[in-house]
């Protein structure tokens, strides 16, 4: 018998991403209505292809500030 709060090594949960928002969230519907990738159009002046490090996604990064602002 397990312990409250603690859990058996080796046992893994599937867990459906979709399932954990509600159909009718706010983020559900600003996703629906704006469309992310104009982002990238704006930003690929910014970014050089071959010099570097690898960035983090610029639409993930709007995304976070805008559900900080909200």
């Amino acid at each position: 018998m397990l312990e409250r709060g603690k859990m058996e090594r080796g046992v893994f949960e599937i867990v459906d991403t979709e399932s954990l928002v509600p159909e009718n969230h706010l983020l559900r519907k600003i996703d629906e209505a704006v469309d992310f990738d104009k982002i990238y159009e704006f930003v690929e002046p910014l970014y050089c292809e071959d010099n570097g490090r690898p960035s983090v996604d610029p639409v993930v990064l709007f995304k976070m500030v805008l559900i900080q602002h909200l």
